[in-house]
């Protein structure tokens, strides 16, 4: 039986879904892009107390096929802006393609209709927001940034950062200005 399960792609939510799946014996597969595989089919009694277990850890099951797919879409655009060391060289629209065995087209429809936002914008406002931790890790220059998140050059860059903040790059790092946006938020 495969769940699928509401969660931001961290480890920290992986391990609260397994936790939660041990705690009720139930034996699974891989913890990934919000599915769950459980071995043995649930009771309507042990499918609430999982939904219950699991609302109380700010997680939810998902049961509308398109609002799954939607929330795999962000996973993956997530996974790839924030936990790879380096975003695909390939075309955005081919990697999520080929992550999610759907047209791109379709997937792109159906985002934007239900979120407001086309798939490049939230993939933008992603790698702004990844941007900003890496300025303020002040571990890599701007130049490593622009390259690591796949940006053509630093002026490109600098010119979507400024749009989606309002501020350059260098100025928000002189002002090590914190204010991060909750990755769930983007």
């Amino acid at each position: 039986m495969k769940l699928y399960i509401k969660y931001m792609v961290s480890i920290r939510c992986k391990m609260i879904v397994q936790a939660t799946l041990n705690e009720l014996g139930l034996q699974s597969g891989i913890v990934e892009l919000g599915e769950v595989e459980i071995a043995e089919n649930l009771t309507s009694e042990e499918y609430n107390i999982l939904r219950t277990k699991l609302l109380t850890s700010g997680l939810e099951l998902m049961e509308d096929r398109k609002a799954i797919l939607i929330e795999k879409i962000k996973n993956v655009i997530i996974n790839m802006v924030h936990y790879a060391h380096e975003l695909p060289r390939t075309k955005n629209s081919i990697y999520i393609s080929e992550k999610l065995n759907y047209d791109y087209t379709y997937l792109a429809n159906l985002f934007s209709e239900a979120t407001g936002l086309t798939i490049e914008h939230y993939i933008i406002a992603h790698k702004i927001e990844r941007a900003k931790e890496l300025l303020l890790y002040d571990e890599i220059n701007l130049t490593q940034i622009a390259y690591q998140l796949n940006y053509s050059s630093v002026a490109h860059l600098s010119s979507q950062f400024k749009k989606v903040t309002g501020l350059t790059p260098s100025f928000f790092k002189q002002l090590k200005y914190k204010k991060r946006i909750a990755l769930e938020n983007v």
